[in-house]
């Protein structure tokens, strides 16, 4: 699935376990759950930089590390057509030199300054993050200050990188399920940038250049598109000085082109022949916007029809009932110009029509009749106690989390406010 569009939703993560690992983490979830309820009640304060760089901060002093996380808007859906791929191989570039330093210098000084850089490319978003020791912040975000602001892009890298992308993507080639995938989202959507792969192809990679990857940070890293989150050992003024050097002297405003709503084209059935024992299904119906009234009662729905593995409706009749199915599962897809409602699972080949009927059927079912009272609260009851799991249980987490809540607009209190929207 690493090539549908970012799903953002109001708890992350929330992995598919076997059952005996789900019964330990139920039983670990009520020990931890004072903690986790200490983590929700967390102060967040809005900083703001004497340049107007604005990031929410956790001040956490009881350990002395700091982690930021960050994302400017405009992702893959960005790349020029024909050279697909480009925001992508321009993240794989940022610890490949920076300023006076190449790429050994560079890696060399973190490794020095004991910290961990990582950008990465999404639909919507660019993405960066550092992990660094409190007291060797000075170091660690002097060097996210090159990165971000005086990458190097130099040919070698450039190569080298690329060819490490065209070997995932020959390899992708070969997976029927990556096959199958890549024509379903060409599909659904059309010639929308949505249809790509964030890892381009063959052909467009190949026609990546090094003043293309300039242009495009150029026009991305601008102050106007910035999300900045920051969790740990630094207090709000010391920020507000980092955030200046970091991020104050990039241009204003970004200069990305316009990407177009899309409703995905459902209706059609698309088959992919490979001579193999297994079938893959993936269907897909309409869905929510983040900012619709209705998204949290469609969140509740999802996770009652197939977002929580074990308890789910479509578990219990795809897997408990009829054995047709490993795994079986929904998600909600919400992404800035599509969204949709997407159900997965793999079968024998000579039981896939089955199967297909059985997920038509449950899902029919639940648009039809709803949920039942007994399972609206108990999903709810989940919900609000695991959030904290899923997305308070570290740093880094944690500022992912605040940095997915900005980009979403649902303000700085929505943590202390979602169990009663819930």
């Amino acid at each position: 699935m690493s090539n549908f569009p970012r799903t953002a939703l109001p708890t992350r993560g929330e992995g598919k376990m076997y059952r005996a690992v789900a019964t330990l983490c139920f039983a670990l979830f009520f020990l931890l759950l004072p903690a986790l309820a200490a983590r929700a009640e967390m102060n967040i304060h809005e900083v703001k930089s004497k340049k107007g760089i604005t990031a929410w901060l956790v001040e956490d002093h009881s350990i002395p590390l700091i982690a930021i996380r960050f994302v400017f808007d405009g992702g893959s859906a960005q790349d020029p057509a024909g050279k697909e791929g480009l925001v992508n191989l321009m993240t794989g570039l940022f610890d490949e030199g920076a300023g006076d330093l190449d790429s050994d210098a560079f890696q060399q000084k973190l490794d020095n300054a004991g910290a961990e850089m990582s950008f990465q490319a999404a639909r919507d978003g660019t993405y960066g993050s550092m992990r660094m020791l409190s007291d060797q912040k000075d170091e660690a975000f002097g060097l996210l200050k090159l990165a971000v602001n005086s990458p190097r892009f130099d040919q070698a890298p450039i190569d080298r990188i690329r060819a490490q992308v065209l070997s995932g993507i020959l390899a992708n080639e070969r997976d029927p399920n990556t096959v199958a995938q890549q024509r379903w989202l060409r599909a659904i959507y059309g010639e929308h940038p949505y249809s790509r792969s964030d890892q381009g192809t063959k052909g467009s990679l190949a026609t990546i250049t090094a003043d293309d990857i300039r242009a495009f940070h150029k026009a991305d890293f601008a102050r106007g598109g910035l999300h900045v989150a920051v969790v740990g050992d630094i207090d709000a003024a010391t920020l507000g000085n980092k955030l200046d050097d970091v991020f104050g002297d990039l241009p204003e405003k970004q200069t990305l082109a316009p990407v177009s709503d899309i409703t995905p084209k459902l209706g059609q059935q698309l088959e992919v022949n490979y001579d193999l024992p297994q079938t893959s299904l993936q269907l897909a119906w309409p869905g929510v916007k983040r900012s619709d009234p209705d998204f949290f009662a469609t969140v509740l729905m999802n996770e009652i029809l197939g977002g929580s593995t074990f308890t789910s409706r479509l578990f219990s009749e795809v897997r408990e009932k009829r054995g047709l199915a490993y795994g079986v599962s929904s998600d909600l897809v919400d992404n800035e110009h599509s969204h949709a409602l997407l159900v997965t699972t793999a079968t024998r080949s000579d039981r896939a029509a089955e199967t297909l009927s059985i997920v038509r059927q449950v899902v029919k079912d639940m648009a039809e009749n709803g949920p039942t009272e007994e399972e609206l609260a108990a999903i709810k009851k989940y919900m609000i106690g695991a959030y904290a799991i899923n997305n308070l249980d570290s740093s880094s987490s944690i500022a992912a989390t605040l940095v997915e809540l900005q980009v979403d607009n649902l303000g700085i209190g929505y943590i202390k406010r979602r169990a009663a929207l819930i």
